[in-house]
C-alpha cells in the first residue's frame, strides 16, 4: 500500500497524469486500470480517472498482486526471433491457437512459450494468456510479442494503443488489385448474421487498414499484397479485403476457400513489428520469414510469368 498527501503546487492535476508522473513503475494505462479496479482511492473513496486532485488530498495505492498461472509446460516446437530479459518475440505457425480456450484447453503456443520460458511471463494477461500483448489468429501465421513481465506488459500495451507499433503483414488474395496503394476505412464489429463472425457495419469501431500491391498474377487471378494496420479489430485484414472484393486465398470464413493449391486457412502472413523496446526505449524493427507453404505458392506464380 502506497500513500500520498497532495501538495498544493500539485492541485487540479488530473489524477491519473499525476500518479504515472511520480510513480517510474505505472504507466498512465496502468494507473487507469487501478482507478477502475477500485485499488485507488482518494480520502478513503473511489474515484475516476479524470478527478483533479486537491490540496491535501490523501491517495491511497494497493498494488495489484500478479495473478497465478496455472497452465501446464508443453514442448511444442516454435521459432525464437528474439528474447531477452523482458520480452520474447516467435514466429508463429499457421494452425497454432495462441492461448487456450474452449475447445482448446492445451496444445496452444502459450503452453509452448510455458515450456520454454518457465515462470518468467507476466501475469496480466490471466491465468489462460501469460505474457499475451496482441494476438493472431490460428490460421495467421507469423510475428507475436510476448511480455515477460509485468512492467513490459503494461508498456507494450499501451503502446500498441497508441498506434505506435507499426504491423506489416503479407496476403495473397484473389482477384487482380487495380489499385497500386489504397486506405480501407470501414468500421468493423459483430456480424448480425452469424455471431461468430465479423462483418463491416455502421455501429462498428473504427478500422483502418493499408495495403499496397508486390505483384500481381493474372495467370492464377491473384495478388500479392504488402498490409499496414493502424487499429487491431478482430479478423480486421480478412474482413476489410473481403468487403472491397478481395478475400485472402484460403479463408473459408470470409470467402469461398477454393483454391487451386489446396490451402487451408488463410494465406496470410505477420512480417514485421516496428517498436521501442518496452524498458530500454531502444528502436526495434523485427521480422519473421514467410513459411515455406506460402514460399512455394509465390515462387510457382512467379515462374509461371517468366
Amino acid at each position: 500500500m502506497r500513500e500520498f498527501i497532495i501538495k498544493k503546487e500539485d492541485k487540479n492535476k488530473r489524477i491519473d497524469v499525476y500518479l504515472s508522473s511520480i510513480n517510474n513503475d505505472f504507466s498512465r494505462v496502468a494507473i487507469q486500470r487501478l482507478i477502475e479496479n477500485g485499488k485507488i482511492l482518494v480520502n478513503k473513496e473511489k474515484t475516476k480517472s479524470s478527478y483533479k486532485i486537491q490540496e491535501n488530498d490523501m491517495i491511497t495505492l494497493e498494488e495489484e498482486k500478479p495473478k497465478e498461472i496455472s497452465i501446464k509446460a508443453q514442448e511444442i516446437p516454435i521459432e525464437i526471433i528474439y528474447e531477452d530479459n523482458d520480452i520474447i518475440v516467435v514466429n508463429k505457425p499457421k494452425g497454432l491457437v495462441v492461448h487456450p480456450a474452449n475447445g482448446n484447453p492445451d496444445g496452444t503456443l502459450v503452453n509452448s512459450l510455458m515450456a520454454i520460458c518457465k515462470d518468467s511471463l507476466s501475469g496480466i494477461g490471466g491465468k489462460i494468456r501469460p505474457g499475451i500483448v496482441h494476438r493472431l489468429d490460428k490460421d495467421t501465421s507469423g510475428i507475436l510479442i510476448v511480455a515477460k513481465n509485468d512492467k513490459a506488459h503494461i508498456n507494450m500495451s499501451e503502446q500498441i494503443k497508441n498506434h505506435e507499433v507499426q504491423k506489416t503483414y503479407i496476403a495473397l488474395v484473389k482477384g487482380i488489385v487495380k489499385e497500386t496503394e489504397a486506405t480501407i476505412n470501414m468500421p468493423i464489429g459483430r456480424s448480425q448474421k452469424d455471431r461468430k463472425k465479423m462483418a463491416v457495419i455502421r455501429e462498428g469501431k473504427e478500422a483502418i487498414t493499408h495495403f499496397k500491391v508486390i505483384e500481381r498474377f493474372p495467370k492464377y487471378n491473384c495478388t500479392l499484397l504488402e498490409i499496414k494496420i493502424e487499429t487491431g479489430r478482430t479478423h480486421q485484414i480478412r474482413v476489410h479485403l473481403s468487403q472491397i472484393g478481395y478475400p485472402i486465398i484460403g479463408d473459408s470464413t470470409y470467402s469461398n476457400a477454393k483454391n487451386q493449391w489446396n490451402i487451408e486457412g488463410q494465406c496470410l502472413h505477420a512480417y514485421s513489428l516496428k517498436f521501442k523496446h518496452p524498458i530500454t526505449k531502444k528502436e526495434m524493427f523485427l521480422k519473421a520469414e514467410l513459411p515455406i507453404y506460402l514460399k512455394n505458392i509465390i515462387d510457382k506464380l512467379k515462374e509461371s510469368k517468366n
